[in-house]
């Protein structure tokens, strides 16, 4: 008897850094849909989004393929050549037997989704009260085919009007509380020695999405506790689909697979940082959790994952359904886990050539390769540094250890037809 195919629910949020959460150990904001998604199931600690930018993460995530493979690296979601990508998991989907549908933001480059891209359109981008209901509303219906649910809320983006003293798309916030009542400066929040000097001409040319040139700390600790408020906004609605999914597996007999995540973090005032596009771990650790038939509850895990290559294989594998020949990705439960992960950057501002970057870890360290500026390298310890506060690429007893990481980058570039590979430093003779 053909195995029956579990329901697929899974939900993304915009701009979440893997610390902002309760089940992360952030005391500054209470995450209850969150945290029982993680009780359920694997939060793991490691995982990298694909890029720090909307367009290109979500293409990596619907694809299975990395931005610079698809030729999608900016929020123009298109090849050189015009083209989209075409998203694969939809599709895969379908033509296992699944009921595919679709919530909230697309953005590749539509904010809808549009006709003919593997799923129908549950509810429009924007909305996430509405999507919550619309989604409740969709786990309830009665169904003779396994539904794979995607469910693409907006917020905590709203962080980014507000920082412009706009309110959210979702929605004013209420009053910030007396600044000793937000939550604290972060450890690593002042510039570090040594960092890289392109981000900061980034930050200082785009002065729209960079308004921070003249914020002091309480500007900084008000801008927390409103990302974190609209954290906790998005998880009210998580908890209204929750609710409607755990009344569908009563009501079938069935657990659901669940696989949760965001397309990239925000600074959230580390390093004096906010958005994204910059390497750093705060806007390129995002969180992943997963849970479902055969999950441990409560479990944590330090395997690397990279969100984009590795979702598509990952549902797959829950689904028990063949994944896709050629994707460079890897489902979480494969018995070898790998051994680093890649991330791209680029920023599209003008006079900015080849304003590029990739970062490359391993269980321990972190390299970031800019494609120029001073200070251009970066190699962190994450063991001893989580902050990348020290620099060792600009120590000389780390040479062999830097000559290491820029041959990994350079041999990922070349496996993978990266043309980043130009701006890959030779390693030195040793």
């Amino acid at each position: 008897m053909p195995r029956e195919l579990p329901d697929v629910l899974v939900i993304l949020t915009d701009q979440q850094t893997a610390d902002a959460m309760g089940a992360a150990g952030n005391p500054h904001l209470a995450t209850p849909a969150m945290d029982a998604l993680a009780a359920a199931g694997t939060r793991y600690r490691q995982a990298y989004c694909a890029q720090p930018l909307c367009a290109p993460s979500r293409a990596s995530l619907l694809t299975g393929q990395l931005p610079s493979a698809l030729g999608v690296t900016g929020n123009e979601a298109a090849a050189p050549d015009g083209t989209a990508p075409e998203p694969l998991l939809g599709r895969v989907f379908a033509e296992a037997g699944y009921d595919c549908a679709y919530g909230g933001k697309w953005h590749l480059p539509e904010l809808d989704l549009p006709e003919g891209r593997g799923f129908r359109r549950l509810h429009p981008a924007g909305d996430d009260a509405g999507l919550a209901g619309a989604a409740a509303g969709f786990l309830r219906e009665p169904r003779p085919r396994p539904f794979l649910l995607v469910l693409s809320f907006l917020e905590p983006h709203g962080i980014c009007e507000w920082a412009r003293g706009q309110d959210p798309k979702t929605g004013p916030l209420p009053a910030p509380p007396p600044v000793a009542q937000c939550p604290p400066l972060p450890a690593n929040f002042p510039p570090a020695p040594y960092e890289a000097h392109l981000p900061r001409l980034a930050q200082r040319a785009w002065a729209h999405t960079h308004p921070t040139a003249a914020w002091r700390e309480d500007d900084w600790r008000r801008y927390r506790q409103a990302y974190y408020a609209l954290v906790e906004r998005v998880d009210a609605h998580l908890g209204t689909v929750l609710a409607a999914l755990r009344e569908h597996e009563r009501a079938t007999g069935r657990e659901a697979v669940v696989v949760f995540t965001s397309d990239h973090g925000d600074g959230a005032g580390a390093h004096g940082w906010n958005q994204k596009w910059a390497l750093f771990e705060e806007s390129v650790r995002v969180p992943f959790l997963v849970g479902g038939p055969g999950s441990t509850p409560g479990a944590v895990s330090d395997r690397l994952v990279s969100t984009g290559p590795d979702l598509l294989p990952t549902l797959c594998d829950l689904a028990g359904i063949p994944v896709p020949p050629g994707l460079p990705g890897r489902s979480v439960r494969a018995p070898q886990p790998r051994e680093s992960v890649v991330v791209e950057t680029r920023w599209e501002l003008p006079g900015f050539n080849n304003a590029l970057g990739r970062m490359i870890r391993d269980e321990r360290h972190k390299y970031v390769c800019y494609a120029w500026g001073d200070h251009r390298e970066q190699l962190f310890d994450l063991a001893g540094d989580p902050g990348e506060m020290v620099n060792l690429a600009v120590d000389a007893r780390h040479a062999a250890l830097l000559d290491r990481f820029r041959a990994l980058l350079a041999g990922h570039c070349a496996r993978s037809g990266d043309p980043f590979a130009r701006f890959v430093p030779a390693t030195t003779a040793i």
